[in-house]
């Protein structure tokens, strides 16, 4: 959606529990088109049941750089907190389950802004920042790191103790039950043998 062409750009990602608006200006220095921008001067974020968010640029890419991860590794099983205390903004699965999002300001005397989702909301907004950042108008370079494969050392500490090690268990202790199986079986004892000298001596006397 765009609003006022002459003076600004103005786009809007709607999602059933999230809206995301961005506003700014074509990059002329870039060589960008009148449709594309390039320059954020401010966007805002609604979420269902939580206060509107506001910021700048950097605000915005924090927010991607942390939500958009912290969802795929969701997805696979891993459960952990993106960002700390010292960004602006920091995600992780909550206390009451779901997930909480942190947002802090560059001002001492603003505290910390929290906010919970849900799982559907969660999707909501990774919709909204999605659609922004495949959007083809909106000219911004996000510094995204590249999505490539979980490391396995991630995918192993998700996936609990003793379903790591089922499968050797299984394989071990059905080893050992074949074994002792195998040597409760009883041997038939050998049948014995006729000496080939012995046996020649006896057709020889019944021959005389």
């Amino acid at each position: 959606m765009k609003d006022n062409p002459m003076l600004k750009l103005s786009y809007r990602y709607d999602q059933t529990s999230a809206r995301l608006k961005v506003e700014g200006l074509p990059d002329f220095s870039r060589g960008q088109q009148e449709d594309s921008l390039g320059i954020i001067s401010t966007w805002s974020l609604e979420l269902i049941g939580s206060s509107q968010v506001e910021g700048k640029r950097e605000h915005l890419q924090a927010l991607m750089q942390v939500v958009l991860p912290y969802a795929r590794h969701q997805l696979s099983g891993v459960k952990r907190l993106f960002g700390d205390s010292s960004k602006p903004v920091s995600i992780g699965p909550s206390k009451e389950g779901g997930h909480e999002i942190t947002l802090r300001s560059s001002q001492d005397a603003v505290k910390p802004l929290k906010i919970f989702l849900d799982d559907a909301e969660l999707t909501d907004l990774v919709r909204c920042l999605d659609d922004l950042r495949l959007d083809p108008r909106i000219q911004i370079p996000w510094g995204l790191s590249k999505e490539a494969p979980l490391p396995r050392n991630e995918l192993a500490e998700s996936v609990p103790f003793l379903r790591r090690i089922k499968a050797s268990l299984i394989g071990t202790t059905t080893f050992i039950l074949i074994s002792v199986l195998w040597m409760m079986i009883p041997i038939p004892p050998e049948e014995p043998r006729l000496n080939p000298s012995n046996t020649s001596g006896s057709l020889l006397k019944q021959l005389n």
